[in-house]
C-alpha cells in the first residue's frame, strides 16, 4: 500500500471491519521515510506482518522493522507477534501489535532523550498551541476514538464517549497550565543579592498505564508531561493498546515533533521493559497507575536512581450512607460510583456502609435499580453495562461473592454461586450486576479491591463505628458519604483517611482536581496542578549587585 506521494505505508494488523472510518485507514499506519536524512520516529514501535484481515493485505507476510537509536536507523529482526487485543464482549480478535523487548525499550528511551534537547527548550506558548490542536483532534474524532475504547475495553459506547471527553479535557487543562508555570522572586536579607526561582522540565518520563481507562490514563499523565516540556516513553496495557496508538497518531497530526512520544508494546516482556523504564539513568521521572503490588515494585526499581515518581495505586473505597441522607440521591450516587464501567474503576465504592435505620430502604431501592440493568455488548444501544476485561477479572468477582455468601450474605439481585442457578453460557467476560445484603465486616470485600459490579452492603450503627471500619485498610484513594448534616459533613470528610472525598456525590473525577491517594494508594497527584510533578525548581542567586 502506498500513499498519494508514493511513500510505502506499513500497517499494524487491525481488521478493517472492526475499526471506524478514518481511523482504520490512517491511525494505525505510519509511512517509512523515503529520504536519506536520519530522523527519529514519532513513536517507536515495531510493525507487525499483515494478514488477510488486515487493512493492508497487499504487504508481504514478513516486514523488516526500522527503529531509531542515536539518530541512525537500525534494522532489527521482526519480533514475535502477540495477539494483544480482543473484544471482551465477543472474544473476537481485534488485532495484533508487536511484542517488544529490552532493546526496543532502550531505543525508545534514547529517542525521547534526544528529542528532549529541543522540546525542553520550546516556549510554553508553543506547547500550549500544540496541545490545543491535539485537544481539537480528539474532539473531531470523538466517535471513532470512543468506538475503539468500547471495542478493546468493553465499556458501553456512551461511557466510552464520556471517557474520550474526559481524556481530551486533560490536554485542554494542561495546555493552559503550560503558560502558568510561574517562578518567583524571593526577598533577600542582603542588599546585593537577589533570589530567583525558575521551573524547568524534569526530562524523559516513563508512563505506564492500565486498561480500565485506556485513553484518559494516558492523557492525564502525557498532557502534564508535554505541557511541562518533557518527552515520554509510554507502555500501554496489552489489553487495550489501540487507544494509545490512536492518541500517538493524533499527537503527530497536532504537530508534536518526532521522538517526543514513544510507544513500547509488550506483554511477555513486561518485567524487563518495566525495569528498564524505571532504572534507566536517562529517565528522570516515572508515572504509573495500577495495583499497589506493582506500584511497590516500580517504586523499588526507581529508587536505584532516585527518580521523581507518581504512583496512583489500588483503592478500597468506602461509601457511607447516614440516616439523615437523602436516600434516593444516595442510591443514585452509589450506582454511579459502584457500577460505572461495570465496577472497574480505582475509585469505585468497594464497601457500602449503610446506617441500620435506613438499611432496608436503601437496599431495596438499590436492588430495584440494579435489576433493571441490561448487560451486553457495549456497542448495542440497549446495553447499560458491558463485560469485565477478561475471565480472570470474572473469577475474582466470583471468589468475592462466594466468600461473602459463605459468611452469611444474601444475594438481592444478580450473582451466581455453586448453590444458585447460573446464567446461560455465553461468549464474553460477563458477570451480572449484583447487590449483596448482610455482608459481614470480615468478608473479602473489606480487604481486597473487587474491581467488578458487586455492591456489598454492610450495616453500621454509629458515626464512630463506621469511621473505624472505613479507615481500617492499608489503602486510601477515595471515599464517599451521604449526609445532610453540615457538621457531620465536615467531621467525616476530615476524618476519612483518603486522598479524595465525595460528599453527597458519587462522581469526583475532573481534569481540574488533584487526583491521588494516601497510605498505600500512592504518591503524588495528577490533574489539577499536577504539572508540578514534571518540573524541577531551580534557584538562581544573583550576587554582587
Amino acid at each position: 500500500m502506498r500513499d498519494s506521494t508514493g511513500t510505502r505505508v506499513v500497517s499494524w494488523h487491525v481488521p478493517s471491519q472492526n475499526l471506524p472510518g478514518d481511523l482504520s485507514e490512517s491511525l494505525y499506519s505510519r509511512p517509512r521515510r523515503n529520504d536519506t536524512t536520519p530522523t527519529p520516529t514519532h513513536f517507536d514501535i515495531v510493525q507487525s506482518p499483515c494478514t488477510k484481515n488486515a487493512i493492508d493485505s497487499a504487504l508481504p507476510p514478513k516486514v523488516d522493522v526500522n527503529t531509531v537509536q542515536n539518530g541512525k536507523h537500525r534494522q532489527h529482526q521482526r519480533r514475535t507477534l502477540l495477539t494483544f487485543a480482543s473484544n471482551p464482549a465477543t472474544e473476537d480478535e481485534l488485532g495484533t501489535v508487536p511484542e517488544m523487548e529490552l532493546e526496543e525499550t532502550k531505543v525508545a528511551i534514547a529517542a525521547a532523550a534526544k528529542a528532549f534537547q529541543t522540546w525542553g527548550k520550546t516556549t510554553a506558548k508553543y506547547r500550549h498551541d500544540i496541545l490545543m490542536k491535539f485537544f481539537g483532534l480528539m474532539q473531531e474524532h470523538h466517535d471513532d476514538l470512543a468506538r475503539i475504547i468500547t471495542l478493546e475495553n468493553g465499556k458501553t459506547l456512551p461511557e466510552a464517549k464520556g471517557e474520550n471527553t474526559y481524556s481530551a479535557s486533560f490536554l485542554e487543562w494542561f495546555a493552559e497550565e503550560a503558560v502558568r508555570t510561574y517562578g518567583e522572586q524571593i526577598p533577600s536579607p542582603l542588599s546585593n543579592l537577589r533570589n530567583v526561582v525558575i521551573k524547568q522540565p524534569v526530562g524523559v518520563v516513563s508512563i505506564l498505564t492500565p486498561w480500565n481507562f485506556p485513553s484518559a490514563m494516558i492523557t492525564r499523565k502525557l498532557g502534564a508531561a508535554l505541557a511541562a516540556g518533557c518527552t515520554a516513553v509510554i507502555k500501554p496495557p496489552p489489553e487495550t493498546p489501540f487507544s494509545a496508538l490512536a492518541l500517538a497518531e493524533l499527537s503527530r497530526r497536532a504537530g508534536v515533533p518526532d521522538g517526543v512520544i514513544n510507544m513500547v508494546t509488550t506483554q511477555k516482556n513486561v518485567h524487563e521493559v518495566g525495569r528498564e523504564m524505571c532504572e534507566s539513568k536517562a529517565v528522570r521521572k516515572v508515572s504509573f497507575t495500577g495495583s499497589t503490588a506493582v506500584a511497590k515494585s516500580l517504586y523499588s526499581m526507581s529508587a536505584s536512581t532516585l527518580k521523581k515518581i507518581s504512583l496512583e495505586a489500588g483503592g478500597n473505597s468506602p461509601f457511607i450512607v447516614f440516616d439523615d441522607a437523602d436516600i434516593e440521591k444516595a442510591v443514585e450516587g452509589a450506582i454511579i460510583c459502584k457500577f460505572r464501567a461495570s465496577g472497574q474503576t480505582c475509585v469505585c465504592a468497594n464497601r457500602i456502609y449503610v446506617q441500620s435505620s435506613v438499611y432496608a430502604d436503601f437496599a431495596s431501592r438499590l436492588a430495584e435499580k440494579v435489576a433493571a440493568f441490561r448487560v451486553g455488548n457495549g456497542l448495542e444501544e440497549t446495553t447499560t453495562h458491558g463485560p469485565l476485561i477478561h475471565d480472570r477479572a470474572v473469577s475474582k468477582v466470583v471468589r468475592h461473592v462466594e466468600d461473602a455468601v459463605a459468611l452469611g450474605a444474601n444475594i438481592l439481585v444478580g450473582g451466581h454461586t455453586p448453590n444458585t442457578p447460573t446464567q446461560a453460557k455465553h461468549t464474553g467476560s460477563f458477570y451480572p450486576p449484583t447487590v449483596l445484603s448482610d455482608v459481614p465486616p470480615t468478608a473479602l470485600f473489606t480487604r481486597e479491591e473487587t474491581f467488578g459490579p458487586v455492591a456489598a452492603l454492610i450495616k453500621f450503627d454509629t458515626e464512630d463505628q463506621v469511621l473505624t471500619m472505613a479507615n481500617d485498610t492499608d489503602v486510601g484513594l477515595a471515599g464517599y458519604f451521604f449526609s445532610r448534616d453540615v457538621g457531620r459533613v465536615w467531621r467525616v470528610a476530615e476524618a476519612l483517611e483518603v486522598g479524595m472525598v465525595g460528599t453527597n456525590t458519587g462522581l469526583i473525577s475532573l481534569a481540574t482536581i488533584p487526583f491521588g491517594g494516601v497510605k498505600q494508594s500512592g504518591l503524588g497527584r495528577e490533574g489539577g496542578h499536577g504539572i508540578e510533578e514534571y518540573l524541577n525548581q531551580k534557584l538562581i542567586a544573583f550576587g554582587g549587585l
